[in-house]
């Protein structure tokens, strides 16, 4: 006798009853971007409905957020000022240092997350320190360690290094714990692959390179086994949550990374896969809110325990049927 599976989909409570994988606020890291000015919220043309916000405007994003039920952020910073070693992501009065100790004082509970790295802040946009016009490695990462604990000083909860320089995480680790930041924990872009997907980011974060790319450093979107070795590098480094970037086209990476490691998976919906949606949905040849919840789903469904996306305060409010 042939099995009637149909009959656990007959209606949305039975459907409901038997669901495997959920969706919830919980899941969801919304990343921000924060710029030096006065009464700016200025969106992103690439990115509709995100925006750049001034430190006095930053009251009403986090109303936003947290009205939303989103329970953490990432923090992306638009300085006035860029030169070769990338001055201004490290200092005290930094945009991303100023917007930190705001948002604590407004929201002490809200988990706050960093992007640690330098391609906003270079004035040649690449992830690093350069020498004959090639990213020095070990150079960056004693920048980049510099970088994160000057976000800990401020007020980070959590320091998420994209640099993608060999070591990194070992660095970052030791020097926040000499420092006395044991308890900052590090969500490292582990396999973050040189992707087209990261076009409007560029606009958004003013980052493309000046020449060149950054396939150097970042990962060659043919490569399972290699980020497989990454993930585990980072990991054996000090790593507390493992990261996956772009989300939607690398499920695979994200499914090997959830069966192969016993460590927090998270996967950083980006912004073309955003974009995408957006567009598609305003042409009206797809459904925008469906369409964006079912690749959400299929991230969790992947093995993803944290999702980072542009789409998390929509996609708490869809969950409450709004």
């Amino acid at each position: 006798m042939f099995r009637r599976h149909r009959r656990l989909r007959e209606n949305s409570t039975i459907r409901g009853l038997v669901r495997e994988t959920v969706l919830t606020p919980n899941d969801f890291i919304y990343p921000i971007f924060v710029t030096e000015g006065e009464n700016i919220k200025r969106e992103i043309e690439s990115m509709p409905d995100n925006y750049h916000w001034s430190i006095d405007r930053l009251h009403e994003l986090v109303a936003q957020v947290e009205k939303a039920g989103v329970k953490g952020i990432m923090v992306f910073g638009l300085p006035d000022h860029k030169d070769e070693v990338g001055t201004s992501a490290f200092e005290e009065d930094g945009i991303v240092q100023k917007a930190l100790r705001e948002i604590k004082e407004l929201a002490p509970d809200l988990l706050l997350i960093t992007d640690v790295c330098m391609c906003e802040y270079t004035s040649h946009g690449h992830c690093g320190i350069l020498k004959n016009k090639r990213v020095d490695n070990d150079e960056t990462i004693k920048y980049i360690a510099k970088i994160a604990l000057s976000h800990a000083k401020a007020g980070a909860d959590m320091v998420a290094p994209s640099d993608m320089m060999d070591g990194r995480v070992e660095a970052i680790r030791n020097i926040l714990d000499e420092n006395g930041y044991k308890h900052v924990s590090i969500m490292a872009y582990s396999a973050k692959y040189a992707s087209a997907f990261f076009g409007p980011f560029r606009e958004a974060a003013d980052s493309a390179p000046q020449f060149g790319d950054r396939k150097g450093y970042q990962m060659d979107p043919a490569n399972i086994r290699e980020a497989m070795l990454e993930i585990e590098d980072d990991i054996n480094e000090g790593a507390d949550i493992i990261m996956v970037k772009p989300a939607m086209s690398y499920l695979d990476i994200i499914r090997w990374a959830r069966d192969k490691y016993n460590y927090p998976v998270a996967a950083y919906s980006v912004s073309g896969e955003y974009a995408m949606i957006k567009a598609a949905g305003k042409l009206g040849v797809i459904d925008e809110k469906a369409t964006a919840l079912e690749v959400l789903i299929s991230l969790k469904r992947a093995g993803a325990d944290i999702i980072i996306t542009y789409f998390a305060l929509d996609a708490c409010r869809w969950l409450r049927g709004q």
